[in-house]
């Protein structure tokens, strides 16, 4: 098997309407990654997983799916991938059961085969006691785990998944998070794009962040956080902050009597900042960051590329 699960060279896309979409992109994720593919509304995230999946067609460029290039066996490449889209897409009206079992006729698996591998997604999924229910009375959450199990029904090996959990709770975010960690400990690579950049940072091994068309950052994410060098605390005290307050060689605004916005080194310690304060008689009683450090990132090099 290739190691590489997915490979874009030079990927363009221009619309009818003349608006370059996607300007020759290359993308290589390895098998087995988790990998996470960011960018602002816009910048040509949904327009490549539309080419990888075939929905787009393309203007120019190469793709190929764990060796098989798409333009000369799309049927064989698509076997590879299992597609969560952002909007909801199966029949309302059809039992849980049928969506998953019909899904699976369309990669060729025989009933014998799909109701039990239906039943084992479902379980691990939470939506096994709402088999027999129609999908329109389904919560908003269910149906996105539906739509998780319904892509993962004929084993693919590649994942992906477009905003997986917008709209979701906090319960329901938690409970994909390790079922996607899960699959992918199993050995399937995993694509991602997400808003809630938490998710990403939680998640990935490996990101690329891509605005107008142009991927502006393929990195580790262990690497791509390295280049934070200071990160933002909301630090909360138990006592009152006095007027004459100060830190030394720190970038700080106090907020109100109890609060502090503190700038602290990455590579400084945060527990010699709570020693400084208690010197000062300042007791934290909790502290939080201002922002996720990937969020920090990705606004910055977002930011930079519009200017």
């Amino acid at each position: 098997m290739d190691s590489s699960a997915l490979v874009i060279n030079n990927l363009t896309k221009t619309y009818s309407n003349g608006h370059k979409a996607l300007h020759g992109i290359d993308l290589e994720i390895q098998h087995g990654d988790f990998f996470a593919l960011l960018g602002p509304n816009g910048a040509g995230k949904s327009t490549t997983i539309g080419i990888i999946t075939s929905l787009i067609k393309k203007t120019s460029g190469d793709i190929s799916i764990y060796g098989i290039d798409i333009d000369k066996n799309f049927v064989k490449a698509k076997t590879y991938i299992g597609l969560v889209p952002q909007e909801i897409n199966f029949n309302t009206f059809e039992p849980i059961s049928e969506i998953i079992t019909n899904q699976a006729g369309y990669y060729g698996l025989s009933r014998k085969i799909a109701i039990p591998e239906s039943e084992k997604l479902l379980k691990k999924l939470g939506l096994w006691e709402k088999r027999d229910q129609f999908s329109r009375n389904l919560s908003g959450g269910m149906q996105r785990r539906l739509m998780v199990a319904r892509a993962l029904i004929h084993q693919p090996k590649l994942l992906i998944l477009d905003e997986p959990t917008a709209g979701a709770d906090v319960e329901v975010r938690r409970l994909m998070w390790d079922y996607l960690k899960l699959l992918n400990d199993n050995g399937t690579t995993i694509i991602l794009t997400t808003h809630y950049l938490e998710e990403a940072e939680n998640l990935c091994k490996n990101i690329a962040i891509i605005d107008d068309g142009k991927i502006l950052e393929n990195s580790s994410m262990k690497n791509f956080l390295g280049q934070l060098k200071n990160e933002k605390f909301i630090l909360y005290t138990e006592n009152l902050i006095s007027e004459d307050f100060s830190l030394d060689n720190k970038y700080f605004k106090v907020l109100d009597e109890n609060t502090i916005e503190v700038s602290v080194s990455t590579e400084s310690n945060i527990n010699f900042l709570i020693q400084e304060l208690s010197s000062q008689g300042i007791k934290v009683k909790s502290l939080k960051n201002k922002t996720s450090r990937l969020e920090e990132l990705f606004m910055r090099l977002v930011d930079k590329n519009d200017k």
